[in-house]
């Protein structure tokens, strides 16, 4: 859980707006990706410096900054001193325990998210902050290391005939959003053949390995509920709220963002119950182990009873026991207790109990 929950020893105490990085330091080097297009030209570079982008302003086209590394605190100050964002903004952004949430404040908007991957070498979920900061002509995107899920966007802008060239920033901003949503899918996917593989094995033969995976899987799922449940009301908010931000024509696609939210949720929530039951049955699968151990070391006791009650009786020392002159007395009781240790098991046998 501590890769999902990051330390806030160093928050307690400041301002609000001081700007200080929480979490994991994921890249050493922070990249800077420049994308610039209209509807007749693209052009796509990396730079080694902010000012670059600051001084490549056109009011003809639209601007992507991408920041990969977010640790590097005066490359953030600068950009909030350029492009006049909010100093609680800027804290947001290095702040990745952030909760998913959506900020209007007028003259741009502010949103963050969680970008999820899953590692198929350990059969575990990464999580990582997006932040996104769009306004007419611009889109900034903080992440904290290198490598998103949007590539396919940039696949596609290359193409001039491609619809988010011919839209305007809003459009950009839904397409990041719904391409980290869309990958939500993905993950659910393999969640799912992790929980069908982990029911199988607790069918065939729980152990505490299989328990381990059960709970790795539940805090899994709530991290993932923690991050789809707020979606909702962002994707809500930026649908019904009315900002001159977000053209009418974009709102129509953000719907459909909203639908595939939901049906994410949905399955996150069935998920969640599918764990939750994999506990219950892995505890009712122990159970009965440990009922079979015992019936059968019951039975074997059973057995043994009567024979020992037969064995401590002809093992007393007393002199007149008539069984003892006999001379096929030790052959006689064998037999006989032979003969009740299996008529005691044709008897549980009958009742089904072996």
């Amino acid at each position: 859980m501590s890769k999902f929950i990051k330390r806030r020893l160093k928050k307690p105490g400041l301002a609000p707006g001081t700007l200080v990085h929480v979490g994991e330091k994921k890249t050493d080097k922070t990249k800077i990706t420049l994308i610039k297009y209209d509807e007749t030209s693209y052009q796509e570079k990396e730079v080694q410096s902010i000012e670059e982008c600051f001084s490549l302003e056109d009011a003809r086209t639209i601007k992507w900054i991408n920041i990969d590394g977010i640790h590097q605190i005066e490359t953030i100050r600068k950009i909030g001193d350029h492009y006049n964002l909010h100093p609680l903004t800027l804290e947001d952004i290095l702040n990745t325990d952030q909760r998913p949430k959506m900020d209007d404040y007028e003259d741009y908007i502010f949103v963050v998210l969680k970008m999820f991957f899953y590692i198929e070498e350990h059969h575990e979920l990464m999580a990582e902050q997006v932040s996104l900061i769009f306004r007419p002509g611009l889109v900034i995107c903080f992440q904290e290391k290198e490598g998103d899920v949007f590539d396919l966007i940039r696949q596609r802008m290359r193409n001039t005939k491609s619809r988010i060239i011919r839209h305007g920033s809003d459009y950009l901003a839904y397409a990041l959003i719904d391409a980290i949503v869309d990958h939500y899918f993905v993950i659910l996917e393999r969640v799912g053949e992790r929980i069908e593989h982990l029911q199988d094995q607790l069918i065939a033969e729980p152990n505490n390995r299989t328990l381990q995976g059960i709970h790795k899987l539940k805090r899994e799922m709530i991290f993932l509920r923690r991050s789809a449940w707020p979606l909702r009301e962002i994707i809500n908010k930026m649908e019904r709220e009315e900002s001159s931000l977000i053209q009418e024509s974009t709102v129509i696609y953000l719907r459909d963002v909203y639908d595939h939210v939901m049906q994410v949720i949905d399955t996150v929530e069935t998920f969640r119950e599918m764990v939750s039951g994999m506990i219950d049955l892995y505890l009712t699968s122990m159970s009965n182990k440990m009922n079979e151990v015992m019936k059968v070391l019951t039975i074997i006791a059973t057995l043994f009873i009567p024979l020992t009650f037969i064995a401590g009786v002809y093992g007393m020392n007393f002199r007149y026991m008539p069984e003892l002159e006999w001379r096929w007395a030790y052959y006689t009781v064998l037999v006989a207790m032979a003969l009740i240790g299996a008529a005691m098991i044709v008897y549980f046998r009958r009742k089904k109990w072996i």
